[in-house]
This record gives C-alpha cells, sequence and structure tokens, in this order.
C-alpha cells in the first residue's frame, strides 16, 4: 500500500491484478483506491481527483449519519445485551426449527458494520442494537444468519431460502439499509 496526496486528498494505493480502479471512501475519512498493476501512479491520482464530487458528498453522507445516531450509556449497552441474548436465543430456536437447521453458540456484540454474521461453524454473531429495531427487522436478520446454514454465500439459492420464511426480505434488508446507521 503506497500514502498519495493529489490537490485535494489523501489516499491510499493499492496496485493489485484487476481490470479496472474502483475506489473506496470509509467513514473514519480514509480513501482508498485500488488499481490494476498497468496504471501509472499519476492516472490514479487523476481517479480520485475526478470523482472529488462524489468523495465529498460520501464525506456529507457520513457526517449526517453521524448527527442522526444516537449515543447509548453503559447502563443503556448492558440492558440492551442482555435483552438481546435472551430475544436471540428465542427466535433462532424458532426459526431454526422452520428451516430445519441447527446453530452452534450465539454471541451478542456491537459491532460497527454488521448487524449479524454466521460463521463456519454455525456460531452466530449479532448486534444488541437489532432489539431496538422493529420486529421484522431483527426476525429478518435471525432467518438471513440461519439462512447460512444451508446456503454459506449470497446466492439466489440463499435468497430464496431467506425467501421462503420471510417473503418480503426485500423491503426489510432496504429499511435496515436505509435507517439502520441511526442506532
Amino acid at each position: 500500500m503506497q500514502q498519495r496526496r493529489t490537490a485535494t486528498f489523501s489516499y491510499n494505493l493499492i496496485r493489485a491484478r484487476r481490470k479496472t480502479m474502483a475506489l473506496k471512501v470509509l467513514e473514519d475519512g480514509t480513501i482508498t483506491v485500488r488499481a490494476p498493476y498497468r496504471v501509472p501512479v499519476r492516472g490514479a491520482d487523476l481517479f480520485v481527483e475526478s470523482h472529488k464530487d462524489w468523495i465529498l458528498s460520501r464525506f456529507a453522507a457520513y457526517e449526517k449519519q453521524k448527527a442522526m445516531k444516537r449515543s447509548y450509556t453503559e447502563e443503556e449497552r448492558e440492558a440492551g445485551k442482555k435483552l438481546a441474548r435472551k430475544v436471540f436465543a428465542e427466535k433462532c430456536r424458532f426459526y431454526a426449527e422452520q428451516m430445519g437447521v441447527t446453530y452452534g453458540t450465539i454471541s451478542v456484540r456491537e459491532q460497527k458494520t454488521r448487524w449479524g454474521s454466521c460463521s463456519a461453524k454455525g456460531n452466530l454473531n449479532f448486534n444488541w442494537k437489532l432489539v431496538l429495531m422493529p420486529e421484522e427487522i431483527l426476525d429478518y436478520v435471525v432467518v438471513h444468519e440461519l439462512a447460512h446454514r444451508q446456503e454459506m454465500n449470497h446466492s439466489p439459492a440463499f435468497w430464496a431460502v431467506v425467501g421462503r420464511i420471510v417473503p418480503d426480505y426485500k423491503e426489510r434488508r432496504k429499511w435496515l439499509k436505509e435507517n439502520g446507521a441511526r442506532y
């Protein structure tokens, strides 16, 4: 990884075996460009500058999200995690039976970028903040993670598994994408 600076931005340049350049802006302000080996460094600089408006719009969107995001006291966090452990145990048991799948342990955490995950061993992780959201969103995330016990990917077969239990999963997924940052 190479640190670069244009007239407007500092960014990380990562060379890779790829055909096109990709630009990523993180919430902390980090800008990363992935570029093919054949692209000159100056080409990457120009790529960043040509996307100036988009980069600035990402920064503005992240600032808006931060302003909307609620902060929690340690007591609220602990109470939320305690409730989440109980709720996720019940929901996972219910949906796993419906779906005909098993799972390992259930962990409740406070991930910054994920609402849930499923390991190859079948262990489930959930973000405690899901218990603050509408129940249908929490149900969607539980079904989503349990569906990985049948399909460990996001293929059409995976979404078919999710859709059998949560037919309106697209609307719930959209709600989570649009509103999750507030939590």
